[in-house]
């Protein structure tokens, strides 16, 4: 049964936390870089009551200084944790899961984007604005490395392997806990960088040029626009409802080669809001199964593997994966990461592809009529209509890409394809003559699905509004791999779809 109760922090604490009497106090309210006096006293007095407590502090020093605690949290029997959060609890469980696979680590980098319909707190609000373009220590093995959150600027993208990913982002340092924590617990670690992505852009544009502002002087904080950038963020909001958050590690691996490991998730709708509370939940539901955290005061970053939040995403639209690098082996199987098993056994053998590969078998096409449409397909080299029609693709590697050649009956077609890079990171590309089409490649139940995210002309973006229509997708039947590719215009309706089934030779 859940009871509503007020609680004041302002207020004597002692008093009303004996007439609450509660196993444990979550303090999520903060913004904590702002508790200057008395910063502590939440933590004093539940120690002095001999409550455990909990809470969701972002702020690097506040979390840093619950260590002087530790043996007054250990004299009273109680656990004291802090920044049981995203970060660093969750970049830390990442961390130890890709340091499995790389022994010696180097830097690491990650990155949060929350969905611009995400809804964010004034005390969220109140803390970046605090520390905004304010010297902020970010520490490494060799030096101690002076920062300016919102002043250091990295484009990355979120995609989980076998997943739509989030449009190339643009973060910004920020200041959280683990530019110290990460740091503390693995100290060979030369550089740790963490960074946020607001949406939309052009917000987070307008904060970056008030954190200059404050790094060069002209104004001392931005604290007093608090309440502004509260309503701004709340109120101006476009793009996709969906987040993400992302983690790379850089060393060696057991052989000394230079390597990279990161880990992906993207929560869809509402349900990225429930990632920052969820290290909470899996601490009191692992205590509510006997495993309960040891005393003493400390930053919560060893509480929570990472399993215990693939079990909570379980249950949500949140999807993640690891993907390495250098990449190896055929190009599907490089962009789809750990998602490639989760392929039908014909799929991947079409795309298992060392030099060359040919695949026989018959096709359906469908061409459409509006005169716009026919000069495309003609343009393109699209196939004529016509039923059970002789089908050949070969695929062929040059300089690591893939060329397919396509022939249906006596027309043939063909299209380069690669990994992208820039904007188009972690997505396949596909090149007819002067266009590229940039596509995701999205695993749904036994399908591969290739999603239309951006094209290109002669490098130049186009507008996605502007772009054909596609619906394209490979599966298995039976032992023979099938294909289905449909293209068509708001403006021209249906240019062509072809589909069948291919099986591939020698095999």
């Amino acid at each position: 049964m859940l009871v509503a109760a007020r609680f004041d922090r302002n207020e004597p604490l002692s008093a009303q936390l004996a007439t609450l009497k509660p196993d444990v106090v979550v303090d999520a309210s903060g913004p904590f870089q702002a508790y200057a006096l008395e910063t502590y006293k939440l933590v004093q007095a539940c120690i002095a009551s001999r409550i455990n407590y909990l809470d969701l502090a972002d702020g690097s020093r506040f979390v840093a200084g619950i260590a002087e605690f530790d043996e007054t949290a250990r004299e009273a029997g109680v656990f004291v944790l802090s920044g049981v959060s995203s970060f660093p609890v969750l970049t830390a469980a990442i961390v130890r899961r890709l340091h499995a696979d790389l022994p010696q680590i180097r830097t690491i980098r990650a990155v949060i984007a929350p969905s611009p319909f995400a809804g964010v707190g004034e005390n969220v609000i109140r803390a970046i604005a605090s520390y905004a373009g304010q010297p902020v220590a970010f520490l490494g093995r060799t030096a101690k490395v002076i920062g300016r959150p919102f002043t250091q600027h990295r484009r990355y993208t979120v995609a989980p392997p076998g997943a739509a990913p989030l449009r190339s982002t643009m973060f910004s340092l920020v200041d959280v806990p683990d530019l110290r924590a990460l740091s503390d617990a693995w100290p060979d670690v030369r550089r740790v960088w963490v960074g946020a992505g607001p949406a939309p852009e052009i917000l987070h544009r307008a904060l970056i040029a008030g954190a200059w502002l404050v790094q060069v002087g002209l104004v001392r904080s931005l604290s007093p626009l608090a309440p502004l950038m509260h309503w701004a963020i709340n109120h101006v909001r476009w793009g996709e409802h969906r987040g993400g958050m992302a983690v790379w590690i850089e060393g060696t691996d057991a052989d000394g080669r230079p390597a990279k490991h990161s880990w992906h998730m993207i929560a869809e709708g509402d349900d990225g809001a429930f990632v920052p509370s969820m290290a909470v939940a899996a601490i009191i539901e692992n205590w509510l199964a006997g495993r309960k955290p040891a005393s003493g005061a400390r930053a919560a970053i060893a509480e929570v593997e990472l399993c215990d939040y693939e079990r909570l995403f379980a249950g949500r639209a949140i999807v993640s994966g690891v993907r390495s690098s250098p990449m190896r082996g055929p190009l599907y199987r490089q962009l789809l990461g750990d998602a490639w098993s989760q392929l039908p056994r014909a799929v991947q053998q079409m795309h298992e592809l060392d030099d060359q590969l040919e695949a026989q078998g018959v096709a359906d096409v469908t061409r459409g009529r509006h005169p716009l449409a026919r000069l495309a397909a003609w343009m393109m080299g699209f196939p004529e209509a016509g039923e059970d029609i002789p089908a050949e693709v070969t695929f062929a590697v040059k300089d690591g890409r893939e060329v397919w050649t396509r022939r249906f009956g006596g027309r043939s077609f063909s299209s380069e394809q690669f990994a992208g890079s820039g904007k188009s990171e972690a997505l396949l590309c596909e090149r007819f003559g002067v266009l590229t089409f940039a596509m995701a490649m999205v695993v749904s139940g036994s399908r591969l699905q290739l999603v239309l995210r951006r094209w290109t002309t002669f490098g130049i973006a186009l507008p996605l509004c502007l772009a054909p229509r596609s619906e394209a997708y490979e599966a298995a039947e039976g032992d023979a791999f099938r294909f289905h590719v449909e293209i068509s215009h708001p403006w021209t309706g249906l240019i062509v779809c072809y589909r069948g089934l291919l099986s591939r030779q020698g095999s």
